[in-house]
């Protein structure tokens, strides 16, 4: 039975977060449960993990969930975005450098895997970072050692390493752009994050939660909201997730201050959403209708929905579609299909 907007607001904070201990992590559908219970049995070891999942799905918090249910819990949590610093720069957040390693390289620098030892590097983003550097990532989860930027000292270090990566990195390694032994020792234990459109019964708990905490952070008195715009929210395609979940409703609270939210109140981009429709009937006149045509429409608009369904890892709708992979990507640049056909 689906609960409504009232009931589900006047939950407490911790009622709305489920009771394993995932702090800041708002989840009861059937995806997220089930993500808590691999988390459960993979934290307390030393396998790499890779965690895949569009942009503002979480998955930061679910590294660091990983990281607070392993022994390593009392260690250093160091997170770093691969994609977030310029290629030159990174090696030496990474590994740190000597003095005069390079232009600017005034004194010796400690890097993030050093600082790291004996708790979990988080490599955000990996997927952007460049090969030279892989290389070196690789070692690290090979031989446990690494050199700094000029120098010639071999540093041993003791740390889990969780990477995450929006990309399809499968895809990436068949392209050229990631080197294939890194991927298959990243690819240890794979945590695929599901979109939010993919966990719509979470909506309204991260609504509740969300508007607590804006409540507090904004002083605020927002109570609920509506059935009506609950559904709204609900139909809309989220393509940022979780992040942009929780910008629009801080928007709301600070906007109407207090009472309700309705409808009325929702961005015109929610009040419009659209789900993408099934394919229609086909109507055949006395003109007749080009076969050809029509199964070539049939077949874009279910190709379109199996990677919809699958937040467009081309792996899984293959699958779904029972193609090989090839015939699938072939396929999808025959139709001309991209994200922005949805």
């Amino acid at each position: 039975m689906q609960e409504s907007a009232k009931n589900v607001t006047e939950k407490s904070a911790d009622e709305l977060k489920p009771k394993e201990g995932f702090r800041d992590i708002i989840g009861q559908s059937t995806k997220m449960l089930k993500i808590f219970d691999l988390i459960k049995k993979v934290a307390d070891s030393d396998s790499t993990i890779l965690v895949h999942g569009e942009t503002g799905t979480g998955k930061g918090l679910i590294a660091k969930a990983i990281h607070n249910h392993s022994y390593r819990k009392n260690k250093p949590f160091v997170a770093i975005n691969c994609g977030a610093i310029p290629a030159n720069l990174l090696e030496s957040e990474l590994f740190g450098h000597t003095r005069g390693a390079f232009t600017g390289a005034t004194k010796n620098k400690t890097g993030k895997f050093d600082r790291a030892d004996q708790g979990t590097v988080f490599l955000d983003e990996i997927g952007d970072m460049s090969q030279d550097l892989q290389v070196k990532i690789l070692k690290v989860l090979e031989e446990g050692e690494f050199e700094q930027v000029g120098g010639n000292k071999t540093i041993n270090v003791n740390v889990r390493i969780i990477a995450a990566t929006h990309r399809d990195l499968e895809e990436e390694v068949q392209k050229g752009n990631f080197r294939e032994d890194l991927f298959y020792r990243l690819y240890v234990i794979p945590i695929s994050l599901p979109s939010l459109r993919q966990r719509k019964s979470d909506i309204p708990h991260l609504f509740s939660y969300f508007m607590k905490e804006s409540n507090l952070k904004n002083n605020r008195k927002i109570t609920n909201i509506t059935d009506n715009a609950l559904e709204m929210m609900k139909k809309y395609r989220w393509p940022g997730n979780i992040r942009e979940l929780k910008n629009i409703i801080e928007r709301l609270v600070v906007i109407k201050g207090e009472g309700e939210i309705t409808r009325d109140d929702l961005p015109e981009n929610l009040k419009t959403a659209v789900k993408m429709k099934p394919y229609r009937e086909i109507e055949i006149t006395d003109d007749g209708i080009s076969l050809n045509s029509a199964v070539n429409d049939f077949e874009k608009t279910l190709i379109l929905q199996t990677l919809e369904k699958t937040d467009w890892i081309k792996n899984q709708a293959a699958k779904l579609l029972k193609l090989n992979r090839t015939t699938l990507v072939e396929k999808i640049k025959r139709h001309r299909l991209s994200k922005s056909s949805e």
